[in-house]
C-alpha cells in the first residue's frame, strides 16, 4: 500500500504523543475583565473572578471604556479587587478626552487605593469611525502617558502591541518604532492584541527582536465563544480570522454546549502551539467569563492553588 503525502501526515499525527500529555504547568497567566453595566453582569463577573483566582494569575486587568466612559465603574471594580481578593489588579488608563491633570489625578487615586500596575493605552475615540485627536492639554499618545505615569508614581506599566500592525500605522517599522517609544518611556512589558495564528506572534516577536526590543511581549488570547461577536471585534482592530475558523463554527449558533467544546479545543490547541514555540506567559481576554480560560489553563498544566499537572 502506497500512502499519499496527506495520508502519511495523518498517519504521523495518529501515533504522536497527545498534545496535552503531562505538561509541566510552567506557565504564567493574566486575565482581562471589563467593568459590568448591570447587576446581572456584575454577578457573572465576580463568579468568574472567584473561579480564576485560585490559578494565581500574575495580575488581572480591568478595561477603561472609550473616552473614559467607564471610569467610575473601572475604579469601583479595581478597588473591590484590592479589598476582597488576593489578586493583583491592573487598571487600564487612556489618553482620550481628558487633560493630563485629570489623568494624573486618576492615577494618584489608583495608587492611594493600593493599585500598583497600570495598562497604559492611547485609547479609542468615544465615537466609532473617528480618528484620535489629542486634547491640547492632554497626553498626545501612549508613550507620553507612560512617561506621565512614571512621574506620578512608581507604577508597573504594561502597554499594547499589535502583531498584525496597528490599523493606523503606515508600516510595520513605524508600528515597532511606536512600541519602542512606549518601552523607552518606562513601560515594563507589552501585551498583544488578540490574533489567531501562532505564526503571527512568532513573526512579530522576531521582528521586535530584530528592531532591538528586548522587553517581554505577552500574547493576548481571545477564546472564541461567540464567532459573530469575535468577527466584529476583529474587524475593528484589524485582526485576521482564518477561513477555517469560520467554517468550524458554522451551524453551532443554536448549540451553545457544542460551540463551547469547539471553542475550548481551538483555543487550547492554539495556546499549545505557542507553548511549543517557547511562550510561557499568556494574557486571556475573558469577556468576563471564566470557563474557557480556566479549561485552557488546565489543559496546559496550570492547576488551581499552585498544583502542577
Amino acid at each position: 500500500m502506497i500512502l499519499t503525502l496527506d495520508q502519511m501526515t495523518e498517519a504521523q499525527n495518529a501515533v504522536r504523543q497527545p498534545l496535552f500529555a503531562d505538561l509541566r504547568g510552567d506557565i504564567g497567566v493574566s486575565f482581562e475583565f471589563f467593568p459590568p453595566k448591570t447587576e446581572k453582569m456584575e454577578e457573572t463577573l465576580w463568579e468568574s473572578i472567584k473561579t480564576l483566582e485560585p490559578l494565581h494569575p500574575r495580575f488581572v486587568s480591568v478595561t477603561y471604556g472609550a473616552g473614559g466612559s467607564t471610569r467610575e465603574r473601572t475604579h469601583a471594580t479595581v478597588s473591590r479587587l484590592v479589598r476582597e481578593t488576593t489578586l493583583t489588579p491592573a487598571a487600564h488608563l487612556t489618553c482620550v478626552d481628558a487633560s493630563r491633570g485629570e489623568i494624573d489625578d486618576v492615577a494618584r487615586a489608583y495608587w492611594d487605593a493600593g493599585v500598583r500596575h497600570i495598562v497604559a493605552l492611547r485609547g479609542d475615540p468615544p465615537r466609532a469611525g473617528e480618528r484620535f485627536v489629542p486634547r491640547a492639554d492632554g497626553y498626545e499618545n501612549a508613550a507620553a502617558l507612560v512617561a506621565g505615569l512614571r512621574r506620578v508614581a512608581d507604577f508597573e506599566i504594561s502597554v499594547a502591541a499589535y502583531p498584525e500592525m496597528h490599523p493606523e500605522a503606515a508600516s510595520i517599522t513605524q508600528d515597532l518604532d511606536n512600541l519602542k517609544r512606549k518601552l523607552d518611556a518606562g513601560a515594563h512589558r507589552a501585551i498583544t492584541q488578540f490574533f489567531f495564528e501562532p505564526e503571527t506572534y512568532f513573526r512579530f516577536r522576531d521582528n521586535a527582536a530584530a528592531a532591538g526590543l528586548d522587553a517581554e511581549i505577552v500574547p493576548g488570547i481571545l477564546p472564541v465563544s461567540n464567532f459573530a461577536q469575535t468577527k466584529r471585534m476583529a474587524e475593528m482592530c484589524g485582526t485576521a480570522i482564518p477561513g477555517w475558523m469560520g467554517r468550524l463554527f458554522e451551524g453551532l449558533e443554536e448549540r451553545p454546549a457544542a460551540r463551547g467544546l469547539v471553542a475550548a479545543t481551538v483555543a487550547a490547541e492554539f495556546c499549545r502551539r505557542l507553548y511549543a514555540g517557547g511562550v510561557r506567559e499568556f494574557h486571556f481576554y475573558t469577556l468576563n467569563r471564566a470557563d474557557l480560560s480556566y479549561a485552557i489553563c488546565h489543559m496546559l498544566g496550570k492547576r488551581a492553588n499552585g498544583e502542577q499537572a
